[in-house]
């Protein structure tokens, strides 16, 4: 089985005083869930999940909602009572409110490290991670990491490997890793995008010489998935997900795959396939076209136009004050930050980690900066002077 690209996870540091109590919420989106338990298990504290549930009220601008639990479905939510924890771990716009109200019923002592965005006041949370595709200002509190914090276990992608390897024995190698995602709020996965998906990546596994290993996604439409496997042509094994389902073969593509083809919507398979220092390509086609009028794809269009330099995404222009007005909006919670997957592909890029589907891999890929060790060290810092546990 291949080498991770990614450092293994960490070992915590021996601890001459109790570790903080830390809980963990946990919503319906894979890869927010994905980030937050593997930054929980390499945090190296004990933790309790809490599942939530939202209803329609979630659907309300966080700046309305404040520190509440309104969103919240209780029937359905894992329950939120003391002991209040010492630290909360959570991701994305719908969990902010709870994660305020816990600290709020806690007195104010519990500490909020929040993935992704918050759509809130960002100087509310201890610690804001994120990616560069959010484009969040830089402030003391906001970490910007390279990728997503997704990070797989290697005794679980060797167990998969174990797992698999017989049941692909007769699938011929190399093995191209095809993982699919599907719709979101800024791409539209259809049964053309599905098709052409499938025609690059048949041109691409027949030059190799190999097989194709398909695994659609929760995000992947129906229509778009039998599409996709109408079109290839090419060898082929093909995984239909399934929700909770045992005989799911992502693990075993990780761990076996040659190379890896990812769309370009996925960041978080996307990480996942680079820590397997193997090749990764990624396909991309155009962002939807917006279909209803919204502040934010207003400024969406002005930042495509005018606030990033078009020669390097990963730079912007010089701030003026529209750019300025714009930053106060994502600063207060008024507007999700506009999420650019150019800027995070040019990022991935710049590191040696991914190259476009139909562009040659020039070089092996490079291991990216430990974004999961400086994670856990900014986090322990919260800690280190309040007597829960010494500094790490």
């Amino acid at each position: 089985m291949s080498k991770m690209a990614l450092s293994p996870v960490p070992t915590p540091p021996q601890e001459s005083l109790a570790a903080p109590a830390v809980w963990v919420l946990l919503g319906d989106k894979v890869g927010g869930n994905g980030q937050l338990t593997s930054l929980a298990d390499a945090l190296g504290w004990p933790y309790e999940v809490k599942h939530l549930r939202y209803n329609t009220l979630n659907r309300c601008p966080n700046v309305f909602l404040g520190a509440s639990v309104l969103s919240v479905d209780p029937r359905r939510s894992s329950p939120l009572t003391p002991p209040w924890p010492d630290l909360v771990l959570a991701a994305s716009r719908r969990s902010a409110p709870v994660a305020r109200w816990i600290r709020k019923q806690s007195g104010g002592r519990t500490r909020l490290v929040h993935l992704i965005h918050t759509q809130a006041p960002l100087h509310l949370f201890d610690l804001i991670v994120t990616t560069p595709q959010y484009r969040l200002p830089d402030r003391p509190n906001i970490l910007h990491n390279t990728a997503p914090l997704n990070r797989i276990a290697p005794e679980r992608l060797a167990a998969a490997a174990t797992q698999w390897q017989p049941r692909l024995a007769d699938v011929q190698r190399p093995y191209t890793a095809l993982l699919v995602g599907g719709n979101s709020s800024v791409y539209e996965f259809d049964v053309k995008t599905a098709t052409r998906l499938a025609q690059q990546a048949s041109t691409h596994v027949r030059h190799t010489g190999g097989s194709l290993l398909v695994s659609t996604s929760p995000r992947t439409p129906a229509a778009a998935a039998e599409a996709l496997f109408a079109a290839l042509d090419c060898p082929a094994y093909g995984y239909r997900w399934r929700p909770n389902d045992a005989n799911n073969p992502y693990l075993g593509y990780l761990a076996l795959a040659d190379d890896f083809i990812v769309t370009v919507d996925s960041a978080s398979q996307l990480v996942e396939a680079c820590q397997m220092q193997k090749p990764v390509f990624v396909f991309e086609w155009p962002a939807r076209a917006r279909t209803r009028l919204r502040v934010e794809g207003i400024f969406r269009r002005w930042l495509e136009r005018y606030k990033y330099q078009p020669c390097d995404p990963s730079q912007l222009a010089p701030p003026t004050l529209l750019s300025g007005f714009y930053d106060q909006l994502v600063y207060w919670g008024f507007i999700r930050p506009t999420r650019e997957f150019v800027v995070a592909l040019h990022t991935l890029r710049r590191h040696g980690l991914v190259v476009r589907l139909g562009e040659p891999s020039r070089m092996p890929p490079r291991q990216p900066p430990d974004d999961m060790e400086r994670t856990i060290s900014r986090i322990r810092a919260l800690f280190s002077h309040n007597g829960r546990m010494s500094p790490a």
